[in-house]
């Protein structure tokens, strides 16, 4: 049986400790002006040469001497052991400046990691401690981790696996250490770690909207993985358990990424001036304002909710994380629309910074599922199948 979800979500002066810390290092690191010369040189770059898009290799250095890559593991296996709750706070501040790093990717690792039951779970997040970068490669193209034609099979070769087939909708693949995949050996599905230098693995860029990450597909052909790298089986139980997590900190970016662009429209509306007046007078500029404010604040509580409730171990944890992804996902779409309206001419432009947040949204929204997907999953745990 769970505990009662804690008072204030959990969310006690050490969360609130490291929510500061990272709002605080990354204000005065990673600052608008930068994150715009990082991504927005060129769009010709990235939209006709399809060149990947740039991260600071340094700053992620420091944000793993800070220990932020090892929040998601337990101590035993040198990590930190954070709360969800706290988690989640960072990955807001992580949001809120569109940072681009496989810190969100390698979080998503994490969880399934520490949820696996296997004698390879230790080192692998030994490694994660210490700085290794992970994403999760189990999505076949249909975006589902459920087993499905074309999943990535394996076959025995002594004491080895021997994997074949391809992962799709593998997020800041270019920048991770190894992949976590789940491969089918007959009627089990096991979870296994395959380095990113490995012979027979090859990464097929997608061309995404977002220029705050990379995505691709992960192609194995006859990949060898010794007995050190399968994690463990029952990777379904583990991927299972290990969901709503994923699906808070993907929702947490969202809210982030929504509050940037509600404060920074909001700072529009005061300065530009129409009709001898701040737009921001006018109701057809202040009421959606405030209820995209209200949608970011409802998103909000439900992602700390739903991040306490997995804290305690509660049952109802995962409908708790899809209510929140749902809530987050619509946010973000209504201030995404909203930013760049109300910004006028400039905010259909290249030059506005709007529409950094405004792609890394939309992927988010989509990641994972959005907001009339998570609905409809919460409908079936209520009601049934939908359609029969």
């Amino acid at each position: 049986m769970s505990d009662a979800p804690p008072k204030d979500f959990g969310f006690g002066e050490d969360e609130a400790m490291l929510r500061d810390l990272a709002r605080s290092f990354l204000g005065e690191r990673f600052p608008i002006e930068t994150l715009r010369d990082l991504v927005c040189k060129d769009s010709d770059a990235v939209y006709e040469r399809g060149e990947r898009q740039a991260w600071d290799e340094a700053l992620w250095k420091e944000i793993v001497e800070l220990g932020w890559t090892g929040l998601a593991i337990p101590e035993a296996a040198g990590g930190v052991g954070f709360k969800q709750a706290g988690i989640v706070g960072l990955v807001e501040e992580i949001g809120r400046h569109a940072l681009p790093s496989p810190l969100v990717a390698t979080l998503n690792a994490s969880y399934v990691l520490r949820e696996a039951e296997g004698p390879g779970t230790e080192l692998w997040m030994n490694r994660i401690a210490a700085g290794a970068t992970a994403s999760l490669a189990i999505t076949d193209s249909r975006g589902s981790w459920e087993p499905a034609d074309g999943e990535i099979t394996a076959r025995r070769d002594g004491d080895d696996l021997v994997l074949d087939g391809s992962a799709f909708f593998v997020q800041d693949a270019f920048k991770s250490d190894f992949f976590l995949t789940a491969a089918q050996i007959g009627d089990e599905r096991v979870l296994c770690a395959v380095p990113a230098e490995s012979k027979g693995l090859d990464l097929s860029q997608d061309h995404i909207h977002d220029l705050t990450r990379d995505q691709a597909t992960l192609h194995l052909q006859e990949v060898r993985i010794p007995p050190e790298n399968v994690i463990g089986p029952a990777a379904e139980a583990a991927l299972l358990r290990a969901w709503p997590s994923i699906l808070v900190t993907v929702a947490a970016d969202l809210c982030g990424c929504a509050e940037w662009q509600l404060q920074a429209t909001v700072e529009y509306a005061k300065d530009r001036k129409q009709f001898d007046r701040p737009i921001g007078f006018f109701q057809a500029v202040k009421h959606p304002l405030v209820n995209a404010m209200m949608d970011i604040d409802r998103a909000r509580s439900l992602i700390y909710r739903a991040a306490s409730f997995i804290d305690v171990g509660d049952p109802s944890s995962l409908d708790a994380a899809r209510m929140a992804k749902s809530a987050a996902s619509d946010a973000g779409a209504f201030i995404s629309d909203r930013s760049v309206q109300l910004h006028g001419g400039i905010g259909f432009t290249w030059e506005s910074d709007v529409h950094i947040f405004f792609k890394r949204s939309m992927h988010n929204q989509s990641l994972y599922g959005d907001g009339v997907h998570q609905r409809s999953k919460i409908a079936e745990t209520m009601i049934g199948p939908l359609g029969k």
